[in-house]
């Protein structure tokens, strides 16, 4: 069963003619967009509502939006984004709670606590309203 779902997951939201896609958790709150080219991926997310503290501190650059902004590539840590928030909701394909997604260089799942997404160096970020961690 939990095959059949990644399966479908990964179906639902990675056209075979297209190098970018997108997915949303079912509460629109987290949006992602995947990127993927012959030799390496991306994967920026972001949450529309947070609560608390963001995950990294505030550069002293930072003039924009901060904390709801997260990129990676398939390898290398996570960056945080410096950038404007779209409050934008709906138009992306669904990722189920409870479901699993490989794609590119990442591993991402779906659950009512939240979204979770690694790449292949096991770095990665958990979004939730409540809690945004990087790893």
């Amino acid at each position: 069963m939990f095959r059949i779902l990644s399966f479908c997951f990964l179906v639902l939201a990675a056209p075979v003619s297209a190098d970018v896609w997108t997915f949303e958790t079912p509460s629109e709150n987290i949006q992602c967009v995947v990127g993927q080219g012959p030799n390496s991926s991306d994967l920026e997310c972001r949450i529309i509502e947070r609560y608390g503290p963001p995950a990294l501190p505030r550069p002293a650059s930072c003039a924009s939006d901060w904390g709801h902004s997260f990129l990676m590539y398939d390898t290398g840590p996570v960056q945080m984004l410096c950038a404007p928030l779209s409050h934008n909701r709906g138009g992306f394909d669904r990722a189920e709670y409870g479901v699993t997604g490989q794609f590119g260089g990442f591993t991402c799942h779906s659950s009512r606590k939240g979204l979770d997404c690694r790449n292949l160096d096991g770095h990665g970020f958990f979004l939730s309203r409540a809690v945004q961690s990087v790893f």
